[in-house]
């Protein structure tokens, strides 16, 4: 993997290393070893690539809890080169072991994984899972484990007795509207979920979601997706970050974009903080302007 932006005089400079941060400082690997085209990033050097930014502190120290953050709403995403989202459904056919690493480095950074109801049905998901490599990190930061995964659904048309609801490390958090079904809530709280409302009638407010979240000290927040979910999220102005996978693939067809439902009423512009690149993959992450 090499960084190609932001471009500082190591990755300008013939046979420069590329084991330096997304933010343009050395990392653990800088100096020397080629341009690190081939090489593998350690994990260390992922997450501080994509270490949440400092900004999103209030005033408190490093290894101070969530409730003394405001929350910053990243989302993690792959597209084709011509703008699919998924392949039959799924994402995973444009993925590659790269990708799957830094999926797995957001998460270990996380405090709590944002999904749609259909991407939970789609994907297959199971509960984040506590990893040893960021365990000593998760414990400086004031974080549990393992990132919660909270699922948004209007309907709670959901398996409960999935593992990611019946054994997860952390419980899962569903979050609904004032107006769910009462026997679908009294499902999912019987097989270990936690219920929290955060919208009137059936839907769910995005920024009330966000809030709801952030008073439960889960500040540093990801979401993978999909479409309809990251949609609305832009919609509602509620996006701080986008980490995007770009796949060198074409797949034509009427796949979703990365993000659909309702327009905003301008383009929102975002800035480009970081380029990673591994076997034609583009890693990008790009942050509200």
């Amino acid at each position: 993997m090499r960084r190609l932006f932001p471009v500082t005089d190591e990755t300008a400079a013939p046979g420069a290393s590329s084991g330096t941060s997304g933010d343009g400082r050395g990392g653990p690997g800088s100096g020397g070893g080629g341009d690190g085209g081939g090489r593998e990033w350690s994990l260390a050097e992922l997450a501080a690539a994509y270490a949440y930014p400092a900004a999103a502190a209030t005033g408190a120290g490093p290894g101070a809890g969530g409730r003394d953050r405001e929350p910053w709403l990243r989302a993690n995403m792959v597209s084709s080169l011509d703008g699919a989202a998924q392949h039959e459904g799924r994402s995973q056919p444009l993925s590659c072991p790269a990708d799957m690493r830094i999926f797995g480095t957001l998460r270990a950074l996380a405090d709590v994984v944002l999904v749609g109801a259909e991407t939970v049905r789609q994907e297959g998901y199971r509960p984040a899972r506590a990893r040893a490599e960021f365990a000593a990190a998760r414990e400086a930061a004031g974080q549990g484990p393992a990132a919660a995964v909270a699922v948004v659904s209007a309907s709670l048309d959901l398996d409960f007795s999935l593992p990611l609801f019946t054994s997860p490390l952390v419980p899962t958090l569903v979050l609904t509207g004032s107006a769910a079904p009462p026997d679908r809530v009294a499902a999912a709280e019987a097989a270990g979920a936690r219920v929290v409302t955060a919208g009137e009638g059936a839907g769910v407010d995005p920024e009330r979601a966000v809030r709801a979240l952030a008073e439960r000290g889960h500040t540093r927040l990801l979401t993978e997706g999909g479409p309809r979910l990251l949609g609305q999220l832009v919609a509602a102005g509620m996006l701080d970050e986008l980490c995007l996978t770009v796949a060198p693939m074409l797949t034509a067809g009427d796949a979703q974009r990365i993000a659909g439902g309702p327009s905003v009423t301008l383009p929102r512009r975002f800035t480009l903080k970081s380029m990673l690149e591994e076997d034609g993959f583009l890693f990008t992450r790009y942050a509200r302007a």
